[in-house]
């Protein structure tokens, strides 16, 4: 009975973290009118993130958490790598590395910088779970400020378990990525944003899928932007406006108080 009790939950978890992900698609209206994809990423801005990474290794738990449970020359699964932020801190003691993303642009960039750092590295293009079979069982597993972008969160964890022989070790934002625009949504737009999913539902849905799942959280060691510009053009791309309001959009933030951005908070998730 306790079985059945928790597959209910966790199928009931699982809906309402579909539901509430699916919450934060943009109106047909708005984002036709889109000078550009607003859901894009930058593999410039990520490479420039990880190149921050290798420079100055973070001593959070989730490098902590995958250090220990890392042996020596030991295989490392990376899902939703962008170009290795999460992964190739550990080069040291890394003897393959496994990396799948969906975008090639990230997985180059990634492989130029393992080359680099002498770190045998196969990638697989594609979304996970659905190509997890080209990947063999790890010794230890990362998915880092990727699960906001999975419909099907119960799949993704029960897949990312299955290919790892260890420790599995998630992380991700308290709020949803997207969160700290929503003022300008409803300046510019006069919609309200979501506020859920957020990073209890993941640990709950892990949790009744039956990991033994432990939890840490910090402050985000980075700011998300290091200047009042950078905001300015990301958010214009975020909010679906045209790229020539970035002044516009850096004069609203500020007078909505947005500026300096709070740091987020950031959660690590694992489980053996």
């Amino acid at each position: 009975m306790r079985g059945m009790l928790m597959s209910m939950d966790a199928e009931e978890l699982a809906t309402r973290w579909r539901e509430r992900l699916e919450s934060w698609a943009i109106p047909d209206e708005i984002l036709a009118r889109a000078p550009r994809d607003p859901w894009s990423h930058s593999p410039e801005r990520f490479g420039t993130r990880t190149d921050r990474a290798l420079a100055e290794p973070d001593d959070g738990p989730t490098m902590t958490r995958l250090s220990e449970a890392l042996p020596d020359k030991g295989t490392l699964l990376d899902v939703g790598s962008g170009p290795g932020a999460a992964s190739l801190p550990l080069h040291g003691r890394i003897g393959h590395l496994y990396a799948v993303d969906t975008s090639a642009d990230m997985l180059e960039a990634l492989t130029a910088r393992a080359e680099k750092l002498g770190v045998p590295v196969t990638t697989v293009e594609g979304a996970w779970p659905e190509v997890s079979g080209q990947v063999p069982a790890a010794d230890a597993a990362v998915a880092a400020h990727v699960v906001y972008n999975v419909p099907d969160l119960a799949g993704f964890l029960r897949a990312l378990d299955a290919r790892t022989q260890g420790r599995v070790v998630l992380e991700l934002p308290h709020r949803h990525p997207m969160s700290w625009m929503a003022p300008l949504w409803q300046h510019f737009h006069g919609i309200d944003r979501p506020v859920r999913p957020v990073a209890e539902d993941c640990v709950a849905l892990a949790a009744a899928l039956g990991f033994a799942v432990r939890v840490e959280e910090r402050e985000a060691p980075l700011g998300r932007f290091e200047s009042l510009e950078e905001l300015a053009a990301s958010a214009v791309r975020r909010v679906c406006l045209d790229p020539a309001r970035a002044e516009e959009v850096g004069r609203i933030a500020v007078e909505l108080g947005m500026w300096p951005v709070p740091r987020d908070r950031w959660v690590t998730i694992w489980w053996e």
